[in-house]
């Protein structure tokens, strides 16, 4: 595994300041921290790409141009692919046909309330067939 920065690391080794980071990052010109909340942390690459938009930067070149340089690849590079979000969910079945679908850094209730919650759904949902007999 290469190294791993933490965002202090990363803003020291780029001669930038945390806050410089995080507008890059939400700008578009670092890509996001990989991992996620306390484990969130920069690699090489992240470095690489600060150090190419301070030189930029350097050049005199505004963020809107140095953004559109980033975008475009090189003449040796094929287009990069397009990134896809991950994310980590947690699946419950409620009842057969009902899921509660949980984002994983979402603290889940007790038991006994996911309970409530499953006999709420058993209850109140109901397949067509089911009411179609209460008539």
């Amino acid at each position: 595994m290469g190294e791993r920065y933490g965002i202090d690391d990363l803003a020291d080794l780029g001669g930038v300041t945390r806050r410089t980071v995080r507008f890059y990052v939400q700008e578009g010109l670092l890509p996001a921290p990989l991992g996620v909340g306390r484990g969130r942390h920069y690699d090489q690459a992240h470095l690489d790409r600060l150090l190419h938009v301070k030189s930029l930067q350097e050049e005199g070149l505004p963020l809107s141009e140095i953004r559109r340089r980033l975008r475009r690849p090189g003449p040796d590079e094929a287009p990069e692919a397009p990134k896809v979000a991950r994310a980590s969910w947690i699946r419950l079945t409620l009842l057969p046909g009902v899921e509660l679908h949980v984002a994983g850094d979402l603290r889940l209730p007790p038991p006994s309330k996911v309970g409530e919650l499953a006999e709420w759904c058993r209850r109140h949902f109901r397949r067509e067939e089911d009411v179609d007999g209460e008539d």
